[in-house]
């Protein structure tokens, strides 16, 4: 960490990933059993994500936390549990460093950009299985960007990854508008998740609901 500390480069990834194959992209082309749903307000963004964290078909716990803080933001990541820890503590280091280095933070849009970045040199290696929505507050607002394994990014006002999002982008267009309020915000996640356990044939289980505003960030209860 010292001597990455002296230098511009950035910290490696701490487990080297496997070249990537035919059969590696064909494997990662699945969308995951999950739901992640992220919407922007007048001054804060709200992220959610189901629970639920599997093997195969069977589900190896029900408590897991899919929604990572880094410095100030919010990053929710979804994939298999091994690629979405390995690649959040990758990024998290490196934008705490980044922060050492410079005593500055990073701003939601750089963060995302540096995210996609890495993303994009991992897919021409060992690809991440990963799906993230990246949360923050800026000089000019919140921010909200959607960014998938293939390494694009787009800034956005509502997103949702995962099985989940076929089921629910429907209402977040519906619903959303530019001056939300946190209460409207917290409705329209319950009213996706009340249409996944209408709908979807899989029990995702319990939903974790976190928000970024210019205070830091927090979780709510979702009741």
């Amino acid at each position: 960490l010292f001597r990455s500390l002296k230098s511009n480069s950035v910290l490696p990834c701490p487990y080297h990933r496997l070249s990537a194959s035919p059969d590696s992209f064909h494997s990662i082309a699945t969308m995951g059993t999950e739901a992640m749903f992220g919407i922007t307000g007048k001054d804060f963004v709200i992220l959610a994500a189901d629970c639920q964290a599997a093997f195969s078909i069977i589900r190896i716990k029900n408590d897991a936390d899919k929604i990572w803080k880094v410095g100030n933001m919010l990053f929710a990541c979804s994939g298999p549990p091994a690629d979405t820890a390995n690649f959040m503590e990758f990024i998290e280091k490196n934008i705490k460093l980044h922060e050492l280095r410079t005593g500055l933070p990073l701003s939601t849009k750089a963060a995302a950009s540096f995210t996609r970045n890495e993303l994009a040199h991992a897919l021409r290696k060992g690809p991440f299985q990963t799906d993230l929505l990246v949360a923050g507050i800026d000089a000019d607002g919140p921010g909200l960007y959607f960014m998938d394994y293939l390494a694009s990014c787009e800034k956005v006002n509502k997103a949702a990854h995962g099985y989940g999002a076929m089921f629910t982008l429907g209402l977040l267009d519906r619903y959303w508008k530019p001056d939300l309020s946190e209460a409207e915000a917290i409705d329209i996640i319950k009213k996706c998740i009340k249409e996944l356990e209408t709908r979807f044939i899989i029990d995702l289980g319990n939903y974790k609901c976190k928000i970024v505003d210019k205070s830091g960030t927090r979780e709510i209860e979702l009741k």
